[in-house]
């Protein structure tokens, strides 16, 4: 009797999907659309504020170099290390601030959440390839640089499925 019910909404559930148009992305030519900002955190209310979590953005004039973010990555992925940085900011005295290699980095968000001074948010940029390993270490200065993102596709979920829009 189990396997008969199990067999009947199998089936069942299969043809619910019949019906369903399919899509396909053609990506790199077309690039989906993700709504809002990057994924942030807010400290006074302890809530992450929904968003991609991509590549990070750092806000060198709130970064004060207290290596919580390194600290919050040390038992997940250890991507984020703390370099010496060659300009000096009165907020920031140990003139150190975080380094990401994304070739480690699991895109997880601890570290956005670390941090307390709002230096470190996630972005919607998604495309982060490189021919060598040295090229997925962000600096920085690199990751001070606001991603210019082009995104296409938006994706529209309804009741029968999901389709571009």
């Amino acid at each position: 009797m189990g396997t008969a019910t199990g067999i009947i909404r199998a089936l069942n559930s299969g043809i619910k999907h019949i019906a369903v148009k399919r899509f396909t992305l053609r990506y790199p030519e077309q690039k989906l659309k993700f709504v809002g900002d990057g994924y942030q955190y807010d400290p006074t209310s302890g809530v992450g504020i929904a968003g991609y979590k991509g590549r990070h953005i750092l806000f060198h004039d709130k970064c004060t170099g207290c290596n919580l973010c390194s600290i919050a990555c040390e038992g997940i992925a250890e991507a984020i290390a703390m370099p010496k940085v060659q300009n000096t900011w009165k907020q920031n005295k140990k003139s150190i601030m975080p380094q990401i290699d994304y070739g480690k980095c699991v895109f997880c968000g601890l570290c956005v959440d670390a941090c307390p001074f709002y230096a470190l948010y996630m972005t919607n940029d998604y495309e982060l390839s490189s021919f060598t390993k040295e090229g997925l270490i962000y600096t920085p200065e690199q990751l001070a640089v606001k991603p210019q993102v082009q995104q296409d596709s938006e994706i529209i979920i309804d009741k029968r499925g999901a389709r571009h829009g």
